[in-house]
Protein backbone atom coordinates (compact mmCIF):
# COMPACT_ATOMS: atom_id res chain seq x y z
CA UNK A 1 0.00 0.00 0.00
CA UNK A 2 1.04 3.60 -0.54
CA UNK A 3 1.08 6.14 2.30
CA UNK A 4 -1.95 7.82 0.75
CA UNK A 5 -3.89 4.54 0.77
CA UNK A 6 -2.92 3.83 4.36
CA UNK A 7 -4.08 7.28 5.43
CA UNK A 8 -7.33 6.90 3.50
CA UNK A 9 -8.05 3.59 5.24
CA UNK A 10 -7.10 4.71 8.76
CA UNK A 11 -9.13 6.54 11.38
CA UNK A 12 -6.66 6.66 14.27
CA UNK A 13 -3.42 8.07 12.92
CA UNK A 14 -0.56 9.20 15.15
CA UNK A 15 2.49 11.04 13.85
CA UNK A 16 5.83 10.67 15.66
CA UNK A 17 8.38 13.19 14.42
CA UNK A 18 11.91 14.40 14.96
CA UNK A 19 14.20 17.18 13.77
CA UNK A 20 13.86 16.16 10.12
CA UNK A 21 10.27 17.42 10.16
CA UNK A 22 11.45 21.01 10.64
CA UNK A 23 14.56 21.10 8.44
CA UNK A 24 12.45 22.17 5.46
CA UNK A 25 11.36 25.16 7.55
CA UNK A 26 15.02 26.19 7.74
CA UNK A 27 15.74 24.77 11.20
CA UNK A 28 18.94 22.65 11.25
CA UNK A 29 18.78 19.15 12.71
CA UNK A 30 21.36 17.76 15.08
CA UNK A 31 23.08 14.70 13.67
CA UNK A 32 23.22 15.12 9.89
CA UNK A 33 26.33 16.35 8.10
CA UNK A 34 25.21 19.97 8.44
CA UNK A 35 23.58 19.49 11.84
CA UNK A 36 24.39 21.30 15.06
CA UNK A 37 26.49 18.46 16.41
CA UNK A 38 28.88 18.76 13.45
CA UNK A 39 29.46 22.49 13.88
CA UNK A 40 32.26 23.97 15.96
CA UNK A 41 31.67 25.81 19.21
CA UNK A 42 33.74 26.46 22.32
CA UNK A 43 31.86 23.54 23.90
CA UNK A 44 30.11 20.60 22.19
CA UNK A 45 26.37 21.33 21.72
CA UNK A 46 25.51 18.18 23.70
CA UNK A 47 27.35 19.68 26.68
CA UNK A 48 25.88 23.16 26.25
CA UNK A 49 22.33 21.73 26.14
CA UNK A 50 22.71 19.93 29.47
CA UNK A 51 21.20 20.82 32.82
CA UNK A 52 24.65 20.83 34.40
CA UNK A 53 26.01 23.31 31.84
CA UNK A 54 22.97 25.56 32.28
CA UNK A 55 23.63 25.67 36.02
CA UNK A 56 27.39 26.26 35.76
CA UNK A 57 27.66 28.41 32.62
CA UNK A 58 24.27 30.09 32.26
CA UNK A 59 25.54 33.03 30.19
CA UNK A 60 27.34 30.74 27.72
CA UNK A 61 24.22 28.56 27.51
CA UNK A 62 22.09 31.55 26.53
CA UNK A 63 24.62 32.78 23.97
CA UNK A 64 24.28 29.43 22.13
CA UNK A 65 20.55 29.12 22.83
CA UNK A 66 19.65 32.50 21.32
CA UNK A 67 21.90 31.87 18.33
CA UNK A 68 20.80 28.33 17.47
CA UNK A 69 17.65 27.31 19.35
CA UNK A 70 15.29 30.27 18.85
CA UNK A 71 14.35 30.32 15.14
CA UNK A 72 11.26 32.43 15.76
CA UNK A 73 11.21 33.39 12.07
CA UNK A 74 10.52 29.78 10.98
CA UNK A 75 7.18 28.94 9.37
CA UNK A 76 5.35 25.59 9.17
CA UNK A 77 6.10 23.53 6.08
CA UNK A 78 3.90 21.14 4.10
CA UNK A 79 4.22 18.38 6.71
CA UNK A 80 3.07 20.57 9.60
CA UNK A 81 0.15 21.91 7.56
CA UNK A 82 -1.02 18.52 6.29
CA UNK A 83 -0.97 17.04 9.78
CA UNK A 84 -3.13 19.92 11.03
CA UNK A 85 -5.59 19.20 8.21
CA UNK A 86 -5.72 15.51 9.10
CA UNK A 87 -6.45 16.36 12.73
CA UNK A 88 -9.19 18.81 11.75
CA UNK A 89 -10.84 16.08 9.65
CA UNK A 90 -10.79 13.71 12.61
CA UNK A 91 -8.27 11.25 11.18
CA UNK A 92 -5.20 12.21 13.24
CA UNK A 93 -5.31 11.49 16.96
CA UNK A 94 -2.14 13.32 17.93
CA UNK A 95 1.32 14.50 17.03
CA UNK A 96 4.17 13.28 19.23
CA UNK A 97 7.27 15.36 18.58
CA UNK A 98 10.85 15.57 19.73
CA UNK A 99 11.01 19.15 18.41
CA UNK A 100 10.80 22.25 20.58
CA UNK A 101 10.02 24.82 17.87
CA UNK A 102 6.21 24.93 18.20
CA UNK A 103 5.66 24.73 14.43
CA UNK A 104 2.96 22.05 14.73
CA UNK A 105 0.84 24.39 16.84
CA UNK A 106 1.65 27.30 14.53
CA UNK A 107 0.23 25.24 11.66
CA UNK A 108 -2.98 24.61 13.61
CA UNK A 109 -2.43 21.27 15.35
CA UNK A 110 -4.18 21.06 18.72
CA UNK A 111 -3.16 17.70 20.21
CA UNK A 112 0.64 17.88 20.33
CA UNK A 113 2.83 16.04 22.82
CA UNK A 114 6.18 17.84 22.98
CA UNK A 115 8.49 15.26 24.53
CA UNK A 116 11.38 17.67 24.87
CA UNK A 117 9.37 20.74 25.84
CA UNK A 118 9.09 24.01 23.96
CA UNK A 119 11.01 27.25 23.45
CA UNK A 120 7.71 29.13 23.70
CA UNK A 121 7.41 28.67 27.45
CA UNK A 122 10.02 29.91 29.90
CA UNK A 123 9.84 29.89 33.67
CA UNK A 124 11.43 31.96 36.43
CA UNK A 125 13.25 29.52 38.69
CA UNK A 126 12.50 31.73 41.71
CA UNK A 127 8.81 32.69 41.46
CA UNK A 128 7.47 30.55 38.62
CA UNK A 129 6.37 33.43 36.38
CA UNK A 130 6.10 32.53 32.69
CA UNK A 131 7.77 34.33 29.79
CA UNK A 132 7.53 34.12 26.01
CA UNK A 133 10.23 33.07 23.57
CA UNK A 134 10.28 36.65 22.29
CA UNK A 135 11.13 37.87 25.79
CA UNK A 136 14.14 35.55 25.86
CA UNK A 137 15.22 36.49 22.33
CA UNK A 138 15.09 40.21 23.09
CA UNK A 139 16.87 40.01 26.43
CA UNK A 140 20.63 40.24 26.91
CA UNK A 141 22.94 38.01 28.89
CA UNK A 142 21.10 35.81 31.37
CA UNK A 143 17.38 36.72 31.21
CA UNK A 144 15.99 37.75 34.57
CA UNK A 145 12.51 37.97 36.00
CA UNK A 146 11.43 41.25 37.64
CA UNK A 147 11.69 39.34 40.93
CA UNK A 148 15.40 38.83 40.26
CA UNK A 149 15.20 35.12 39.49
CA UNK A 150 16.89 33.46 36.53
CA UNK A 151 14.58 32.40 33.69
CA UNK A 152 14.95 28.90 32.24
CA UNK A 153 13.43 27.64 28.99
CA UNK A 154 10.81 24.90 29.40
CA UNK A 155 12.90 22.53 27.28
CA UNK A 156 14.18 19.18 28.49
CA UNK A 157 17.94 19.47 28.74
CA UNK A 158 20.30 16.50 28.84
CA UNK A 159 20.23 15.11 32.35
CA UNK A 160 16.60 16.10 32.95
CA UNK A 161 13.59 13.74 32.93
CA UNK A 162 10.72 14.00 30.47
CA UNK A 163 7.47 15.45 31.77
CA UNK A 164 5.29 12.67 33.22
CA UNK A 165 1.97 13.94 31.85
CA UNK A 166 3.42 14.39 28.37
CA UNK A 167 4.87 10.89 28.45
CA UNK A 168 1.56 9.36 29.53
CA UNK A 169 -0.35 11.22 26.83
CA UNK A 170 2.12 10.24 24.10
CA UNK A 171 2.10 6.58 25.09
CA UNK A 172 -1.70 6.52 25.23
CA UNK A 173 -1.96 8.06 21.77
CA UNK A 174 0.62 5.75 20.19
CA UNK A 175 -0.86 2.62 21.77
CA UNK A 176 -4.32 3.54 20.46
CA UNK A 177 -3.29 4.24 16.86
CA UNK A 178 -4.10 2.05 13.86
CA UNK A 179 -1.46 3.85 11.74
CA UNK A 180 1.78 5.23 13.17
CA UNK A 181 3.85 7.45 10.90
CA UNK A 182 7.42 7.91 12.17
CA UNK A 183 9.21 10.70 10.34
CA UNK A 184 12.36 12.79 10.37
CA UNK A 185 14.07 11.02 13.23
CA UNK A 186 17.15 8.83 13.53
CA UNK A 187 15.51 6.99 16.45
CA UNK A 188 18.78 7.15 18.39
CA UNK A 189 17.76 9.60 21.13
CA UNK A 190 16.44 7.87 24.23
CA UNK A 191 14.05 7.68 25.89
CA UNK A 192 12.08 9.26 23.02
CA UNK A 193 13.12 6.56 20.53
CA UNK A 194 11.59 3.91 22.76
CA UNK A 195 8.06 5.29 22.42
CA UNK A 196 7.52 3.42 19.15
CA UNK A 197 7.50 0.14 21.06
CA UNK A 198 4.08 1.05 22.47
CA UNK A 199 2.46 0.88 19.04
CA UNK A 200 -0.02 -2.01 18.82
CA UNK A 201 -1.72 -1.10 15.56
CA UNK A 202 -1.54 -2.67 12.12
CA UNK A 203 0.37 -0.19 9.97
CA UNK A 204 3.82 1.26 10.75
CA UNK A 205 5.37 3.72 8.28
CA UNK A 206 8.79 5.38 8.31
CA UNK A 207 9.66 8.54 6.39
CA UNK A 208 13.35 9.40 6.75
CA UNK A 209 16.26 10.14 4.44
CA UNK A 210 18.63 7.81 6.30
CA UNK A 211 18.40 4.26 7.58
CA UNK A 212 17.09 3.76 11.13
CA UNK A 213 16.90 0.82 13.56
CA UNK A 214 13.15 0.61 12.82
CA UNK A 215 13.38 0.04 9.06
CA UNK A 216 12.95 -3.74 9.08
CA UNK A 217 9.84 -3.56 11.27
CA UNK A 218 7.97 -1.14 8.99
CA UNK A 219 5.33 -1.94 6.42
CA UNK A 220 6.46 1.02 4.34
CA UNK A 221 9.77 2.93 4.30
CA UNK A 222 10.03 6.18 2.33
CA UNK A 223 13.49 7.67 1.78
CA UNK A 224 12.50 11.25 1.06
CA UNK A 225 12.27 14.59 2.84
CA UNK A 226 9.24 14.68 5.12
CA UNK A 227 7.75 17.89 3.74
CA UNK A 228 8.03 16.69 0.15
CA UNK A 229 6.21 13.46 1.02
CA UNK A 230 3.35 15.24 2.80
CA UNK A 231 3.01 17.87 0.11
CA UNK A 232 1.90 15.13 -2.28
CA UNK A 233 -0.79 13.83 0.07
CA UNK A 234 -4.48 14.56 0.09
CA UNK A 235 -5.94 14.95 3.57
Amino acid sequence: MTLQELINNSRKIVFFGGAGVSTESGIPDFRSQDGLYNQKYAYPPEEILSADFFSRHTAAFYEFYRDKMLPLWAQPNAAHKKLAELEEKGKLLAVVTQNIDGLHQKAGSKKVYELHGTVHKNTCLKCGRKFSAEYIANSEGVPKCPCGGTIKPDVVLYGEPLDDATVRGAISAISGADLLIVAGTSLTVWPAAGFVQYFRGEHLVLVNRDKTPLDDACELVIRENVGEVFQKLEA
